[in-house]
């Protein structure tokens, strides 16, 4: 059954008391992490230290901890990556002066992994049968578990914590914004999954996300079942939920998040909010550095 319609897809008439088990979850995990001293020098800026922490499946993953020398309760935000089974580097997206970051892998691998995208490594349709069992939601349960632990270093003020991505990392960092409470800001550059329902009942090209097209031909029922899961992970509909500045960006040459589905977040969402338009396709841009870390600054202190 369902309750409404955001930009033009069905949210499930469940879909809070969905998100609001999976974060509660995710809260009640116990911490189990530690810090690990990095030999080579990875950020001219930021101290850079290895982490590793067991995560709401009791699997085992990896990322860093950046922070500027003698930092105490600096302003702090997790990183949460691009789809694809590589890590984000401590580089001048995942760091910013005058905050401690943290990011990690998703997938266990080491904390400085590298690896382009291939579909035989793809997951999106992994578990996508059901909407309790599609990937996402243990992702974003991970990123919920990270800002925790970001919570209990030293280096980060446990009041000023934030939430940052791209792609995938920016509509993760969105479910965040609505539903994890340690969270006082989000930034989300060209932001995933938004009116993905009417994106999937479209013809498919781009790959990553073909790949959940593809499993429609392959599950029982695939079409009716995922488009079902689907439902509850659209990030305008969490945007709806929204309770904490959010800034978002779209590419104006970007096919993957198009404007027209970005907008539809940024719409969706409460005041305060900021939008901003690169002219630049499905990419990093420069001006990402500056902007975000403004925004921060603005809602952190």
């Amino acid at each position: 059954m369902t309750s409404g319609v955001v930009s033009g897809g069905t949210v499930p008439e469940d879909f809070a008391e969905f998100w609001q088990e999976t974060v509660a979850f995710a809260r009640a995990v116990p911490l189990d992490f530690s810090r690990h001293v990095v030999s080579e020098r990875m950020s001219e800026t930021h101290e850079v230290v290895r982490l590793q922490f067991r995560g709401v499946d009791g699997g085992t993953r990896h990322g860093w901890i950046a922070y500027e020398p003698g930092a105490h309760r600096q302003p702090a935000f997790v990183w949460v990556p691009p789809y694809g089974r590589e890590s984000k580097l401590p580089d001048e997206y995942g760091t910013r002066p005058g905050f401690t970051s943290l990011s990690f892998n998703f997938f266990g691998e080491s904390a400085f992994h590298q690896e382009k995208y291939v579909t035989a490594r793809g997951y999106f349709a992994e578990g996508a049968e059901s909407p309790e069992t599609w990937i996402f939601r243990r992702m974003f349960q991970d990123s919920v578990l990270a800002t925790r632990i970001l919570q209990a270093l030293p280096e980060a003020d446990e009041d000023r914590l934030a939430v940052m991505g791209m792609s995938q990392g920016g509509g993760i960092s969105i479910w965040n914004a609505a539903w994890n409470p340690l969270i006082r800001a989000a930034v989300a550059d060209m932001p995933f999954l938004a009116t993905i329902t009417n994106t999937l009942t479209t013809t498919v090209y781009r790959y990553p996300l073909k790949e959940l097209a593809d499993a429609m031909e392959t599950l029982p029922l695939g079409r009716e079942r995922i488009l079902n899961t689907v439902s509850y992970f659209d990030t305008a509909s969490h945007a709806a939920f929204a309770r904490v500045p959010l800034q978002v960006s779209y590419g104006l040459k970007d096919p993957a998040c198009r404007p027209v589905t970005v907008e539809a977040v940024f719409g969706a969402a409460p005041e305060p909010k900021r939008l901003i338009t690169y002219d630049w396709g499905h990419d990093w841009h420069p001006g990402m550095v500056e902007a975000n870390a403004n925004w921060l600054r603005e809602h952190l202190g």
